[in-house]
């Protein structure tokens, strides 16, 4: 598996969602923490979810990734007294991804909507990662997860300022291909796993892992 792409999935809200990410070999759980999301949950249900499996870093589990929309610091220290996230990922400002990694101490994520190649970020401005994602479609509720792809090839020619991870309308029928143009070193997928709306497909998951990682799904399955 040497250079296949790191995977995130993201929205968990369910112990099947964790348990087949986790065994799939995901390299990062996410849990949504904005309520207009069918994925959103609890800092008290995240919690939960997260203790059945191990911590990230030396305890060798996926690290935990906290997804906030415009968030205040005290929702950040709220969330953070009862589960301790490895990396915040926000969806809001340059200024606001380097305050909060100034009061909390921990990596912070930025997601960028992308439409054009005007959209593509040329400085990480802060942030110690660049979550590209597609813009949100008119009348969307939600600044991400509305399992929209932007056009892959505006990415030919584009320089990386940090470290970066692809998203938007990724599958695992897709993601394969996704990476072959993009070099993304790193994918987050969502509602690509997806059963209906808000609900977890454990075979989905072992499928898109699979796929970003270059290895066959009976080989995911029989690990």
């Amino acid at each position: 598996m040497a250079g296949a792409a790191r995977v995130k999935i993201c929205g968990i809200n369910s112990a099947v969602a964790l348990d087949a990410a986790v065994a799939a070999g995901a390299d990062w759980l996410g849990f949504v923490f904005f309520p207009p999301s069918p994925r959103a949950v609890s800092a008290a249900h995240a919690a939960a979810l997260s203790a059945r499996a191990p911590g990230g870093g030396e305890q060798g589990g996926p690290l935990r990734v906290g997804l906030f929309v415009d968030p205040a610091p005290a929702e950040i220290a709220a969330t953070l007294a009862v589960l301790p996230l490895d990396i915040l990922q926000i969806h809001g400002t340059a200024a606001q991804a380097r305050a909060l990694r100034d009061s909390f101490g921990r990596p912070v994520w930025r997601a960028v909507g992308i439409e054009s190649a005007a959209d593509l970020p040329a400085r990480a401005e802060g942030a110690d990662a660049l979550l590209l994602d597609a813009s949100p479609p008119r009348g969307a509720t939600r600044p991400g997860g509305n399992a929209v792809a932007f056009d892959w090839r505006l990415l030919r020619n584009w320089r990386p300022p940090a470290p970066w991870l692809l998203a938007g309308g990724l599958t695992p029928d897709n993601v394969a291909e996704a990476i072959a143009m993009t070099g993304a070193p790193a994918v987050d997928v969502s509602s690509g796993v997806e059963r209906h709306p808000g609900e977890k497909d454990p075979a989905l998951i072992r499928a898109f892992i699979a796929a970003a990682h270059g290895t066959a799904p009976e080989r995911v399955r029989q690990g």
